[in-house]
């Protein structure tokens, strides 16, 4: 790369950093309206970021310092803190107080960024006790800041949308005692696929829902976009929580090609979008070599293919809000 080409590169990432500068503060509490995320003003907005990688396996980048170059290097606007339930050496089955201080480094770190958090309870089971106990003392805690949307279940894989359903009503209500008005997302069966289930018999009672389908698009072909617009038209708000370029398997080739027509599809629709996964696992998914710092400055030569396509799509749609 020259020297020129150096420069414009800086300069980009020097203006997609002014442009999230105070990102909360302009677009405020968030809510749905029919099936679009709006902003304070009822305005739709696009929120577009990265997912960090299970905390249980990697909480090396659990940190206020990564989230903050996340936003001013990426140009993140939004990122996800996935909480491993029961897989990885730090699970929070195993862990609680451990993980409950890692997921809350990063919520903190969002925070004071200015940006928006997911706080993903990452697990593909039932574990409603614990799923309750969690989001009550999260909610309680952070349900005072815009900043913060809730995933209740990641990827139900084998579950049927009336366990499901049962399920995210009853986490729900533990959230809206404490947090009546920041968004909730709620999973659908086989790993986030059949949204027309939920769109069939949606949750009631309650407003500020939306429900998450996720895509690894050398995978995912047409077909889930065509049921996913169904889904849209029959009135489910939808929250793409969960996406990628490779394989469904997080490995193999990249398809720029056809993850690009899941990007033009997303903005066209004003969906909101993240992509995984802030990790450095030897999978085409882990954004980071295993030479990248935890706390984030990270050097092109740290960073994947992944990574650096992610960065690139970030700096060019999120100067548009």
């Amino acid at each position: 790369m020259n020297f020129k080409s150096k420069i414009i590169l800086l300069l980009l990432a020097f203006s997609c950093s002014l442009v999230n500068a105070q990102f909360v503060k302009k677009h405020g509490q968030l809510s749905v309206k029919g099936t679009q995320l709006v902003d304070k003003n009822q305005k739709p907005i696009v929120l577009r970021g990265v997912s960090f990688g299970w905390h249980s396996m990697w909480p090396r980048f659990y940190n206020e310092k990564a989230v903050d170059w996340l936003k001013k290097d990426f140009n993140c606007n939004i990122v996800r803190a996935a909480l491993g339930i029961e897989i990885g050496q730090h699970a929070y089955i195993k862990e609680p107080e451990f993980s409950k201080e890692k997921l809350e480094a990063v919520i903190k770190g969002a925070i004071k960024s200015d940006i928006y958090v997911i706080i993903d309870w990452h697990s593909h089971n039932v574990n409603l006790k614990e799923a309750k106990e969690y989001f009550d003392e999260i909610s309680k805690k952070y349900g005072k800041y815009p900043n913060v949307i809730y995933e209740v279940f990641n990827e139900p894989d084998y579950e049927t949308w009336p366990e499901v359903k049962a399920y995210a009503e009853e986490v729900i209500k533990v959230i809206r005692a404490n947090d009546p008005d920041n968004i909730i997302l709620v999973g659908s069966p086989r790993w986030d696929q059949d949204v027309n289930l939920p769109a069939a018999d949606p949750i009631k009672g309650y407003d500020n829902l939306m429900y998450t389908m996720h895509f690894y698009a050398a995978t995912h072909q047409k077909e889930l976009r065509d049921r996913t617009d169904e889904a849209i038209k029959s009135g489910l708000p939808i929250f793409i929580s969960e996406s990628a370029g490779m394989e469904a398997s997080g490995d193999g080739p990249m398809n720029y090609t056809a993850w690009q027509e899941y990007i033009d599809w997303m903005e066209e629709r004003k969906l909101s979008w993240i992509t995984w996964s802030i990790s450095d696992k030897d999978e085409t998914c882990s954004m980071l070599k295993t030479s990248a710092s935890s706390e984030g400055s990270w050097k092109d030569e740290d960073l994947k293919e992944s990574a650096l396509k992610t960065r690139e799509l970030l700096r060019k749609y999120n100067n548009r809000n």
